[in-house]
């Protein structure tokens, strides 16, 4: 939740006057006494977008500084794999997902999961009300829009409910929901927070299935740092994911002022304010629950570790529950389910 002594970045420049200044492309202020912060990076898994907002909050509220760190935030793409950066040490941590992590730790890297900010996997399957896909079963007999990458997932979706794969037809697509408001797909394989927000926003009723819903349970938006991080530098991984559950906090409390930030730190990145802010509210539904409640964000139990390790095996992904260390979360929270 906000803290009502929490000062912004904006306001503390105005508050600072001659006595500080903002040290250029930097979150932290600095007044001539303070103790030099360490320089860390922060790789994101995405473009920039309300998607990364608890961690724009933690950035301009500056809860990082608290920290006494200096934090860059590095965006991703469709050419920027996250891993890379954290393996070389050009990033503390990064934000990935457990398929892609699996895939990394069994080419060698030594990576650990240390939180997970989506509780709920964000894929989904969108289609429109005259011809709706409730549950896994209603695919038979149905084209689906997709990347055809992405049919492990399917397939995989298929395995958990009983479903017949070969009578879902699959059309390769761009990722846009064109073909679907055309009529030239029946559905598509899509994220909860991006196809379906953009046809609300335009007016368009849409239905989506969440595959979470129907076991297909795979962590997304996890936070990944090196083994060897959390040895030799445990408390800036501390502090690190201490501002980032602080953002995301905030962001719960009001996802429409995460929206808003969004724009204003990223004017050029071509965000719709309306979209960011449906987005916002629509990622709730992924990233809080029960689980969190009780025990704060970005918490994993063994419970849910076993249920991914079961999917991602599925999915062709070898991997043990030694994958996931619970540790930084435990010493952070120590027992609260908020900071």
């Amino acid at each position: 939740m906000f803290k009502p002594h929490s000062v912004s970045r904006r306001s503390a420049i105005k508050l600072l006057g001659a006595g500080g200044a903002l040290v250029a492309g930097s979150p932290l202020l600095r007044t001539p006494d303070a103790r030099a912060a360490i320089s860390v990076g922060f790789q994101l898994s995405w473009l920039h977008s309300v998607q990364f907002g608890g961690s724009y909050i933690a950035q301009d509220k500056g809860y990082w500084a608290e920290e006494g760190l200096e934090v860059s935030l590095v965006p991703g793409g469709p050419n920027a794999p996250v891993e890379p950066p954290v393996v070389s040490g050009t990033a503390l941590m990064g934000i990935s997902a457990a398929d892609y992590t699996a895939a990394a730790v069994s080419q060698g890297a030594p990576f650990k999961i240390i939180a997970v900010a989506m509780q709920n996997n964000p894929f989904t399957i969108a289609s429109l009300p005259d011809n709706p896909v409730n549950e896994p079963k209603d695919l038979e007999g149905k084209s689906i829009g997709m990347a055809i990458a992405n049919t492990p997932v399917l397939q995989t979706l298929c395995t958990l409910n009983n479903v017949d794969i070969d009578q879902i037809t699959i059309i390769p697509t761009q990722y846009d929901a064109a073909p679907l408001v055309n009529g030239e797909v029946d559905c598509l394989l899509c994220w909860l927070t991006d196809l379906p927000v953009a046809m609300t926003v335009q007016g368009i009723d849409n239905v989506t299935m969440l595959m979470a819903d129907y076991g297909y349970t795979v962590h997304s938006q996890t936070y990944i740092v090196l083994e060897e991080s959390l040895k030799t530098r445990r408390g800036e991984v501390i502090g690190l994911l201490r501002g980032e559950i602080r953002g995301w906090q905030d962001y719960r409390a009001d996802t429409d002022a995460a929206a808003e930030l969004t724009l204003e730190l990223f004017p050029d990145a071509g965000l719709d304010l309306e979209t960011q802010k449906l987005q916002a509210s629509e990622q709730l539904k992924l990233m809080f629950s029960d689980l969190t409640d009780q025990n704060g964000f970005g918490w994993f139990t063994d419970e849910t570790v076993a249920a991914n390790v079961e999917t991602l095996n599925l999915l062709g992904k070898e991997v043990t529950p030694a994958l996931w260390d619970r540790s930084i979360l435990e010493e952070i929270y120590g027992g609260q389910s908020t900071i």
